[in-house]
């Protein structure tokens, strides 16, 4: 997540009575936002009884890159399913109309069921597949749709029949996997004619400029504070729709813009900047809140104190098989 020059508030929420919408295909362009790239998100996974997560198989290197993530941290998965934004409508709108009524959707790397959730009112199944237990199992305590299933495995290894998949998504979570692997099985679970989602989001604009700038300056410190540690990065892959096609899994591929609409207040910001395993771990690493500009974002953050609107822009790659 790079800020521009002028850095805007943070992305993300569900909570605090926060209402989601759909917008029309956007591009949110605006030069005074706060632009993301990926950071820490969650990997991996596949299905199991709602509440009662099934393992399927995770390697040791998944395991390891795991285990640094920070993501298993006590009370973690709750916050981050809290401050965390919901998957645009638009999106759900249109996978629809690709598609139409999905009788298996598949999310990779669901973490706490937030992108996976969604799907209860519009698919005959949905299965999580997410490789972190803290997380999986968070997500089964906290949904109620009994179409909704969780599996605790690698997105490489999902444990599902072949080709039973309408549609398969990746909602924040594509960077954290393997082209070569993942592909292979996105290409064994979608049948002839499936689509494959992968989506993220990559700016916030609030009306509010100082929060904004804060949050940025708190995530550059956190980079430039964790080099200075010498902490490790988690190995991460570019996503675009070039790396989609050359997969050759896919007879069509598009790349688009769209936004959505949330609100948030300052408890939302500071939230966000704390569901984040980078920021996470370099404080157990240690540095304090003060060093690291968590308690200047937090102070700033207090005069936010209603929700505002924020809109956030997104990038979403399609393949169709």
């Amino acid at each position: 997540m790079s800020e521009g020059p002028h850095s805007r508030a943070t992305h993300d929420l569900p909570v605090l009575g926060v209402e989601s919408r759909a917008t029309t295909l956007h591009s949110t362009t605006a030069s005074a936002m706060l632009v993301f790239t990926p950071s820490h998100a969650t990997t991996e996974d596949a299905p199991s009884h709602r509440g009662q997560p099934q393992s399927a198989s995770v390697d040791d290197e998944l395991d390891r890159r795991l285990g640094a993530s920070g993501y298993d941290a006590p009370g973690f998965a709750e916050r981050y399913d809290r401050y965390r934004p919901s998957p645009p409508p638009a999106i759900l709108e249109l996978l629809q109309t690709l598609v139409g009524p999905p009788g298996l959707v598949v999310d990779l790397g669901c973490g706490t069921g937030l992108s996976t959730r969604v799907w209860g009112a519009l698919a005959n199944r949905v299965v999580g597949v997410e490789p972190n237990n803290a997380m999986v199992t968070y997500a089964g305590s906290v949904t109620v749709e009994p179409n909704v299933e969780y599996v605790c495995a690698s997105a490489y290894e999902t444990g599902l029949p072949a080709g039973c998949a309408d549609i398969v998504t990746a909602s924040q979570s594509l960077h954290w996997m393997d082209p070569v692997r993942v592909f292979a099985e996105i290409d064994r679970l979608l049948r002839p004619g499936g689509v494959l989602c992968a989506y993220q989001y990559v700016s916030l604009l609030t009306p509010h400029w100082e929060p904004e700038e804060a949050f940025g300056e708190l995530r550059q410190r956190t980079g430039a504070l964790r080099k200075e540690r010498g902490l490790p990065e988690a190995a991460t892959w570019s996503v675009s729709r070039e790396r989609i096609e050359e997969s050759g899994v896919f007879s069509h591929t598009r790349e688009i813009v769209l936004h959505s609409v949330e609100k948030g207040d300052g408890d939302r910001l500071v939230g966000f900047a704390l569901s984040e395993g980078s920021l996470q771990t370099l404080l157990a690493a240690g540095v304090t809140e003060d060093e690291v500009g968590l308690t200047r974002l937090r102070t700033i953050a207090a005069t936010t104190m209603e929700p505002v609107v924020w809109w956030l822009g997104y990038r979403v790659w399609l393949g169709l098989k």
